[in-house]
């Protein structure tokens, strides 16, 4: 691999707000860049087309919405755009080419967003607990969804392809293959398991246990090696197969929290505060960053160029725009609306986590329902529950407006109460200017009578 002077590292920790992102360039370990106002967890920041970054913000208790999402143009220094879903979201993820972003929320749900115009897309449940992980494909055609719940049902919507992993904690990372032709899926989780699965099969191919919890994992991108960072900051490197030696690094004294690849090597960060860049060879330590600021959540790498100020850059005019996201989703429009349909699997035992798969449009598997000559048992069942899904949004909005009309009647109540008191005072102090003159008035006229 080649040197990394064009790359730089972004960084991120849960410990407050005020820590912010540090930005750092690879090569020369010179801080960059700091953006504040940031405090993300796990999972929850992501580089859009390496030009935006979108990063979750933690949970506070008693904030409108219980949650936020910030964005920040990366060569562009200004405050952030916020948006504010529903709920609170925890991990995040978009695709490839920037067009579509994901989040997942503590109460299970998840949401699609289109990235440029901000339009909220879908929302659904999809797990019953909070959403761990959430990872597209390297083509964009699969949303893969990982958490910690119990699978009751895995069969409730034809546009959910679902199956179980077995493991039996938490899921901690999900990676998969390189190419759209890839249909590799592996899985890590804090019982200490890796799992590697076929996404086309939905079974599980091969299975290690290491001795201790699994927090992070990534495969590399052009070989079929794998790397499991655990909870006491080892790093286990094997094949996908798990039937050669594993090779145990160590670099860290905390728990390893993320994984990624640059062009020197391997980048891991963990929990006691430093990111190490590995050599992709004798897998030995290159650079170590320290981030005083806090434990490390979030971790990406993006080109050294990103950070070049849009007066250098020729190309503005073709430059690529989000916009704040949606609260709530649009009505659809059922005349045009295309529906993608996906054979729902067959009933699955219950295990202690899972996966879901959200097609996305990309897939070309699109049927549109207002041209279909028969109306089949699957078509019925989606349009069912497109009304469904029609009728909770407008409750929704109902609710909402509802909120907002109280809350304009009762500030109009205060600001009514307000001038009335106001215009009491007014007409009071007037009166007793206007009475003043009139006493001195008598007192001049009825005073004692001239000496002449």
């Amino acid at each position: 691999m080649g040197s990394g002077g064009g790359e730089a590292l972004v960084v991120c920790s849960n410990k407050s707000s005020a820590t912010g992102i540090s930005i750092w360039d690879i090569a020369t370990g010179n801080h960059l860049l700091h953006i504040p106002t940031c405090a993300s967890p796990p999972r929850g920041l992501v580089c859009l087309r390496n030009q935006f970054i979108f990063a979750s913000q933690i949970h506070r208790h008693g904030s409108v919405g219980g949650g936020a999402i910030f964005m920040w143009h990366l060569n562009k220094p200004q405050p952030p755009l916020r948006s504010y879903p529903l709920e609170a979201i925890g991990p995040l993820s978009c695709t490839k080419d920037g067009v579509y972003l994901s989040g997942g929320a503590l109460s299970g749900n998840a949401y699609i967003w289109e990235a440029g115009s901000g339009k909220l897309l879908k929302t659904w449940r999809a797990h019953h607990r909070s959403l761990t992980y959430l990872l597209f494909s390297d083509d964009g055609s699969l949303l893969i969804s990982g958490s910690d719940d119990d699978v009751e049902d895995s069969g409730s919507s034809t546009s959910l392809l679902h199956f179980s992993l077995e493991h039996s904690s938490a899921i901690s990372g999900l990676s998969t293959t390189s190419g759209s032709s890839s249909s590799i899926l592996v899985s890590s989780s804090t019982d200490g398991s890796c799992k590697v699965s076929d996404l086309v099969l939905r079974r599980v191919i091969s299975t290690v246990v290491y001795p201790l919890a699994i927090t992070a994992v990534v495969l590399h991108p052009a070989e079929q090696i794998l790397f499991c960072g655990s909870v006491d900051g080892r790093i286990f490197i094997n094949n996908l197969d798990f039937d050669d030696q594993v090779v145990d690094l160590q670099g860290h004294n905390g728990a390893v929290t993320a994984l990624t690849f640059c062009q020197s090597g391997l980048v891991s960060a963990s929990e006691d505060c430093t990111i190490c860049i590995w050599d992709a060879t004798s897998w030995t330590v290159t650079q170590k960053f320290n981030h005083q600021k806090g434990a490390v959540t979030n971790l990406a790498v993006i080109p050294r160029s990103s950070l070049i100020s849009v007066a250098n850059n020729r190309k503005v005019s073709n430059a690529f725009r989000v916009s704040s996201l949606d609260k709530y989703p649009q009505p659809p429009n059922l005349s045009k609306e295309a529906i993608t349909l996906i054979p729902s699997s067959s009933s699955l035992k219950e295990s202690q986590s899972s996966v879901h798969f959200q097609k996305s449009d990309s897939c070309q598997q699109i049927l549109n329902l207002q041209s279909q000559k028969e109306w089949t048992p699957a078509a019925m069942q989606m349009k069912v529950e497109t009304s469904i899904e029609n009728r909770i949004w407008a409750m929704k909005m109902a609710k909402h407006v509802t909120e907002m009309n109280r809350h304009l009647q009762s500030r109009l109540l205060d600001l009514m109460e307000t001038r009335f008191l106001w215009s009491r005072e007014t007409d009071s102090a007037t009166t007793k200017r206007r009475k003043k003159p009139s006493v001195e008035n008598r007192c001049d006229n009825n005073g004692p009578p001239s000496m002449g």
